[in-house]
């Protein structure tokens, strides 16, 4: 992009946000800073997103007619995929005529918003090393698999989810019934489709944040963050941690993997790129064609957190990935069910040294709904790590009296 208009006026720059939740928010932000008009796009009012952007959409944009429409009528420049859930069909058809340029690309959008278009991509086609893995419409198909390769233990997921929706680890028959009811009710569209894993043996895994943006001679050069490291529990990430220490034999690899699928889904952006790591083999397992949840412990670690990252090349525009501390982030949880919560303890989480919090402002909690995250940063990853858990401990959402 050669020039950035003004924001609300003809020559506007205008970018539109398919999913407006934490992660959408904060790349709002980073285009904001940098002169662009924003549409925040999701399928309830007041996400997050959508209370900072220049205009906020709510539609089902799953729903082919409605998302047709919606960027019909808004026009924007650039459209940015930040969910699975979205009739990429639409994409490809504006996309191919040249109506909008969708990021990074929308075959990229359309291969990685389910499981099985990714991974068939990764293992078939480019030969890259995974966990063993089934596609089951059934639960005879499910209960075939797993008795003629797959064993035990595994992980069932639906093919179509985020943040640990639907998604179990099993370790004998008498499960199997439990995991595929849970995969059926944690879809972002109900496929009836599940893909089950065979479990790999890994020492611990990590996220590698993998950005294609433009270099000076104006070609498509890749860029690597420091690895991350996380936890994760069902699924869903509780903490990470950057840089996570590996062997620069495993980081070397984990980089060729990374930029193997990166470079055959093409266009600009950021990728979440996640691996298993065991010595120094390493494997594919997921990739994410925008910020990443884990990630969100760049807002402390890097000089340009993976939001900036996104938004800078997506414009075109010059990165840098170079570490600013070791550091951390941790969860804060809703813990309870209700709309219109408070938080308590802010003050409390943020006496612990070397901490920030970001509270994503969700118009509803729930008890396991990611409300927010605490950040730390120290020169020691340990320290880090501490001062992140504790500070995301201090602070309670609760019903106001």
């Amino acid at each position: 992009m050669t020039a950035i208009g003004t924001p609300l006026s003809p020559s506007a720059t205008k970018v539109m946000l398919l999913g407006s939740g934490e992660l959408g928010k904060e790349v709002l932000i980073a285009l904001q800073r940098l002169g662009v008009e924003t549409i925040a796009v999701d399928r309830y009012a007041n996400a997050p997103g959508q209370q900072v952007a220049h205009h906020a959409r709510t539609i089902t944009m799953s729903d082919p007619a409605q998302l047709k429409a919606l960027i019909e009528a808004e026009q924007p420049d650039i459209v940015v995929p930040e969910i699975e859930a979205i009739a990429t069909p639409v994409l490809e058809a504006l996309e191919a005529a040249g109506v909008v340029r969708v990021i990074p690309t929308a075959r990229a959008a359309r291969l990685t918003m389910d499981r099985e278009g990714i991974r068939r991509l990764a293992a078939e086609t480019l030969g890259l090393p995974t966990s063993p893995y089934e596609f089951c419409d059934s639960l005879a198909e499910l209960r075939a698999a797993i008795d003629n390769g797959i064993g035990y233990p595994c992980i069932i997921k639906p093919v179509m989810s985020s943040s640990g929706m639907g998604q179990s680890k099993i370790d004998d028959p008498q499960d199997i019934q439990a995991a595929w009811d849970y995969a059926m009710t944690g879809g972002r569209v109900s496929h009836g489709r599940i893909i089950v894993e065979g479990f790999v043996d890994f020492d611990y895994e990590i996220t590698l944040l993998t950005v294609r943006a433009l270099g000076a001679d104006g070609q498509v050069e890749t860029h690597f963050c420091e690895p991350i490291g996380h936890a994760q529990v069902d699924g869903d990430y509780v903490e990470s941690w950057q840089p996570h220490p590996m062997p620069a034999s495993a980081l070397q690899k984990s980089q060729e993997v990374a930029r193997a699928v990166t470079d055959n889904l093409g266009g600009q952006g950021i990728f979440g790129v996640e691996l298993f790591i065991k010595g120094d083999q390493v494997w594919f397992s997921e990739v994410s064609p925008r910020p990443h949840d884990t990630g969100m412990v760049t807002m402390i670690t890097q000089w340009q957190n993976e939001f900036e990252l996104h938004a800078r090349a997506i414009l075109g525009l010059p990165v840098s990935t170079a570490l600013k501390s070791p550091g951390a982030s941790a969860v804060i949880y809703g813990g309870v069910d209700a709309n219109d919560v408070v938080f308590e303890g802010v003050s409390k989480a943020l006496h612990i040294p070397q901490t920030e919090l970001r509270l994503f402002g969700k118009p509803e909690s729930f008890t396991k709904r990611r409300m927010g995250v605490a950040l730390a940063y120290d020169h020691d990853l340990d320290v880090a790590r501490e001062h992140a858990k504790a500070a995301a401990q201090c602070v309670k959402a609760r019903v106001p009296k």
